[in-house]
């Protein structure tokens, strides 16, 4: 796609006048990666709808770099009426990035990090497990940026199959993807409330944690007739949900 955009950069909240600086850790990508120049217009948000178009009067280099901006106009963006959480199988490798990265842009609402009995990765308590989950956020992060998102996904804490089937049951729907369930295109989707779904790791979900979730009220779908990847399932099943409810419109 064509990069036609303004860029989008994260700030804690944005600025209440007309005049504000970029600085930190964005102004810095902002001069060093992106070459940012003034009459450049750029986008702040919060992550959490606010929004703003600004118009770069100064470049400020060195070893604290700043943008000076003027600040144009803003938008909301109000929460979706329908939200979809993906629970997310811990992948190896990159692979568990790969899907969060996809699912941002494709999306999704919050991310939930799930310990499934065949995951290869194992999250560990600790600075280890600390340092993969920091991973998952950078990179939702990075991909709502470049999605020009104006609500960012969270990214919670790694949840066991029992945390799960207790989002399961608080959930308006749950559905688990599965090359043997019903038809993604059967379903009646709600059209507000919240949607969970639950994506498996590689070696698949356990029987076990199959029943576990149905008894907490989750329902099997499938989406093809095609086998997906735990990196691809999630973005593929977020483009069903968002073609067969208002979601895009």
């Amino acid at each position: 796609m064509t990069d036609s955009t303004p860029a989008v950069f994260l700030v804690d909240a944005l600025p209440e006048g007309e005049r504000a600086e970029l600085e930190g850790t964005e102004a810095r990508h902002a001069v060093t990666v992106r070459r940012a120049r003034p009459g450049e217009v750029i986008t702040l948000t919060d992550g959490e709808g606010h929004s703003a178009d600004c118009v770069i009067e100064a470049v400020h280099p060195g070893k604290q770099p700043r943008l000076g901006l003027t600040v144009g106009k803003r938008r909301y963006e109000p929460e979706p009426a329908l939200r979809v959480t993906i629970v997310q199988a811990l992948a190896k490798g990159d692979r568990g990035e790969l899907a969060v990265e996809l699912a941002t842009e494709a999306g999704a609402d919050d991310i939930v990090p799930w310990r499934a009995a065949r995951s290869v990765a194992r999250w560990d308590e600790g600075a280890r497990g600390a340092k993969a989950l920091a991973k998952w956020r950078d990179t939702a992060k990075a991909a709502a940026k470049q999605a020009r998102r104006a609500r960012f996904p969270s990214v919670s804490e790694p949840a066991t199959t029992a945390h799960i089937a207790e989002r399961v049951a608080e959930a308006d729907l749950a559905l688990v993807l599965d090359a043997a369930g019903t038809p993604i295109t059967s379903l009646d989707l709600p059209a507000r409330g919240r949607i969970l779904l639950i994506v498996g790791p590689e070696g698949g979900i356990t029987r076990e944690e199959h029943d576990a979730l149905a008894e907490a009220g989750a329902t099997s779908v499938r989406l093809g007739l095609t086998v997906l990847r735990t990196s691809t399932a999630a973005t593929v099943a977020l483009g069903a949900l968002g073609a067969l409810t208002a979601r895009w419109q």
